[in-house]
């Protein structure tokens, strides 16, 4: 068993952002599920549909909830799903350099895996005089 990924995120972005990680490292070596939340969404109807993405992702050892803005409504959805049962951990600020981090650690346990991807987000964000 391992960690499974839910990316919870406003839509298009989670899709792109997987996308590229298939692209870059071919098979995802975990299971990487996304659910995109409508603008308009109504919270007591996605609820149990993005319950359903969570538990496609679990694989047994917990999810690591990657979620594009703290705050906004998918990162919102993404607290309400931890309160459901399931072990899960929650990282807000999903970028690419967040999710390849993540992947190449696949081996990890869920609270360590979250620090990874924490790390791997902040890594990913250089300012330079280009």
């Amino acid at each position: 068993m391992s960690v499974g990924i839910l990316l919870v995120t406003h839509p298009g972005i989670g899709l792109a952002i997987r996308a590229v990680a298939e692209r870059t490292l071919g098979r995802l070596p975990l299971t990487v599920e996304l659910f995109e939340v409508a603008f308009d969404s109504d919270p007591t109807i996605a609820l149990p549909l993005a319950s359903s993405s969570l538990r496609r992702a679990d694989t047994g050892d917990g999810v690591l909830i990657l979620t594009d803005a703290y705050g906004a409504s998918p990162s919102n959805l993404a607290h309400r799903l931890g309160q459901l049962g399931t072990s899960v951990q929650r990282v807000s600020g999903l970028n690419l350099p967040m999710l390849l981090r993540t992947l190449n650690y696949a081996e990890l346990p869920l609270d360590e895996l979250a620090r990874i991807a924490a790390c791997g987000g902040r890594n990913g964000i250089v300012a330079d005089d280009a």
